[in-house]
């Protein structure tokens, strides 16, 4: 390959022929018959024919050439403790957990919900579903009942695997409460629960139903459970994608084509070698967990820390202080974990022996440019952003540095990946935007490339709706995210297409508006949202919190802020952009794994219900926004 431009337009022209090769990365029980088999779009099946097992590539398979490796490092600052399995050691485990599922019943195909902790145990549970065929569907632990049941309802699963309670700052957080109250509130009932008991919180116990999880590996602590060969597009997972409204929607993921997408992310976009160590900051409840924490660092042979914990307790410096100990060579985090880093004391960057860390890939929302500086200069270290979605398992939009040696833009997440034939598509027309600069929605023609979602669990007729559009000779799938590309080809993504202001007339992204303000020396963070007005439809209004929170202390202070904020849009958007009012807390509302909740701000904006809160991290960062915009 002379450049990536080449390599991205081989993987798109000669689809078949470029997903051959990257299919090598992984080993199959069964060669597959057909790369890419879409003679029903927008349905594709991935490697149809094949045979493969997706445990079999995480784990087995690394036994003999580094049975003895680091290959899960588990870290709990909450519990104070570190256990790291070898390869060999993982293997015994997930056989354990393997054979406790199966005496409860499991089966290839059944499904089994994980509404666990950050523990090992977790791990075990989702490599043990897919050793023996079963679809996993992890739900982030302490999720509300109420949206437990509907997950539970949806996925119907034969068992839960559960735990006593989970632990954040220092704080017991029960589980078996919740889930027993979900499973009394879903009208599914499941055979069996299979409990591990921390000592965090006792827990009553469901004679029949419950079976203690220590108790069953005692008894199969020698079992030896073969992997199950599975059809290359047999359904490895479910997952729940975050905020959705109603019936949540399950994103399908198949086996081969997510092996294979997951083998070729770590070579090509975060070049990940064998007997090297991943550290990914993210949760095993989202996609990020599951595809770099679990599957992707295991099957390309490295090390994976698993992470229970805050960015800043014991104190900031702690996952430095692990990526020193553990000679961590790719960190994977999010924009908003470093926002909260910006507000900390920086010789906690500058304290440990960060000479192993070849870059920092950041996603999960847009990386402002301010903050993408402020790392890339503390740390020394490339900052890589990517975009991607829970529906597409592996970056859309990112620097493929394997094949790549572009530089990064601050502000973008970077060209288009590999397999991806991204467009922007003008909304009112439905045509193409070819030329640079002019904003659209970020869609992908079909078919989507391998470890996409299959479809939306037990509703092919949603999938089709919610993402699939037809637009002049083709179907496109949109990631309902508006964007611009420069001449380049990097991508600027603006906002969710729901998330666009339109004042006056005036179409604006959030992000931009939020571009602008972030800029401000004193501003560590800020949300945006849209709210209602009699005049202009539209008003932006902009709720921002401090570095130094002692300088809002007083009405002076703050409105001498929001002038200036007021001012900086002015100057560099126009006073079209500028918000009707800046508000300033301590904290903004956001999920627990860092997702910024704009629509339920919009929604305490408007006087309207602000829906399921749930996923929520700080009940009382949203109080604050409802103090403010209270009628005086």
């Amino acid at each position: 390959m002379t450049s990536y431009s080449d390599f991205h337009r081989r993987s798109i022209e000669d689809r078949d022929g470029f997903w051959r090769e990257q299919a090598a990365l992984i080993e199959w029980e069964t060669p597959f018959t057909q790369v890419c088999d879409y003679s029903n779009p927008p349905f594709a099946r991935w490697y149809a024919g094949g045979k493969t097992n997706l445990c079999h590539n995480a784990v087995d398979r690394h036994l003999k050439d580094r049975p003895d490796q680091n290959a899960l490092i588990f870290v709990s600052t909450e519990v104070d403790k570190e256990i790291i399995y070898s390869f060999r050691q993982l293997h015994a485990e997930v056989q354990r957990m393997a054979a406790s599922l199966q005496a409860l019943g499991v089966k290839k195909g059944d499904r089994v919900l994980i509404y666990m902790p950050m523990i090992p145990e977790a791990a075990f549970a989702m490599l043990a579903c897919t050793r023996i065929g079963a679809i996993h569907s992890v739900v982030f632990g302490g999720f509300a009942s109420v949206s437990l049941a509907s997950r539970i309802d949806d996925s119907q699963p034969v068992v839960i695997v559960s735990a006593d309670a989970g632990s954040r700052g220092g704080k017991v957080v029960p589980y078996k409460g919740l889930l027993d109250e979900a499973i009394r509130l879903a009208q599914h009932k499941p055979a069996r629960v299979l409990m591990v008991d921390r000592g965090l919180a006792a827990f009553d116990k469901v004679d029949g139903r419950d079976a203690d999880y220590a108790a069953l590996r005692q008894q199969h602590l020698d079992t030896v459970v073969p992997c199950t060969w599975v059809d290359a597009t047999h359904p490895s997972y479910t997952l729940y994608t975050s905020g959705t409204t109603g019936k949540p929607k399950g994103v399908q993921r198949d086996t081969g084509g997510y092996a294979v997408a997951l083998a070729a992310s770590m070579k090509h976009i975060y070049c990940g070698n064998p007997g090297e160590t991943y550290f990914s900051t993210s949760d095993i409840g989202w996609v990020v967990g599951h595809s770099y924490i679990i599957y992707g660092p295991l099957v390309a042979g490295m090390a994976t820390i698993m992470y229970e914990g805050l960015p800043i307790r014991p104190d900031a410096g702690i996952w430095w202080q692990l990526v020193e100990k553990y000679k961590v060579t790719v960190m994977f985090s999010a924009p908003t974990a470093v926002r909260v880093l910006k507000k900390q004391d920086p010789a906690y960057l500058s304290k440990y022996d960060l000479s192993s860390l070849r870059a920092l890939f950041l996603a999960g929302e847009p990386l402002d440019e301010p903050t993408a500086k402020w790392i890339a200069e503390s740390l020394g270290r490339p900052i890589i952003d990517n975009y991607w979605q829970t529906e597409t398992g592996w970056p859309i939009l990112s620097i493929c540095k394997g094949v790549d040696d572009s530089a990064t833009k601050f502000g973008s997440p970077g060209k288009a990946v590999y397999g991806y034939d991204v467009k922007l598509i003008d909304e009112a027309t439905g045509t193409e935007i070819t030329e640079p600069g002019q904003k659209g929605v970020v869609t992908v023609e079909g078919p989507l490339p391998p470890g996409c979602l299959q479809t939306v669990w037990g509703d092919d007729d949603r999938f089709v709706k919610t993402y699939w559009t037809s637009v002049p000779g083709r179907m496109v799938y949109s990631t309902f995210d508006w964007g611009i590309r420069d001449a380049d080809g990097y991508y600027f993504i603006l906002g969710r297409t729901d998330d666009v202001i339109n004042v006056a007339g005036h179409r604006l992204g959030t992000r931009e508006i939020e571009e602008s303000i972030s800029s401000h020396p004193n501003i560590a963070e800020v949300a945006v949202v849209g709210v209602a007005d009699q005049l202009k439809g539209q008003v932006a209004i902009a709720f921002a919190v401090l570095k130094d929170t002692s300088k809002a202390a007083t009405t002076a202070d703050a409105l001498k802020h929001e002038g200036e904020i007021m001012k900086l849009v002015d100057e560099q958007l126009g006073a079209v952009a500028r918000p009707a009012r800046v508000r300033f807390v301590s904290a903004l509302p956001k999920t627990r794994s860092g997702k910024m909740l704009r629509r339920v701000i919009q929604a305490v904006c408007e006087g309207r219900d602000a829906g399921d809160l749930s996923t929520m991290e700080d009940p009382s960062a949203l109080q604050q926004i409802k103090d403010l915009m209270a009628p005086k």
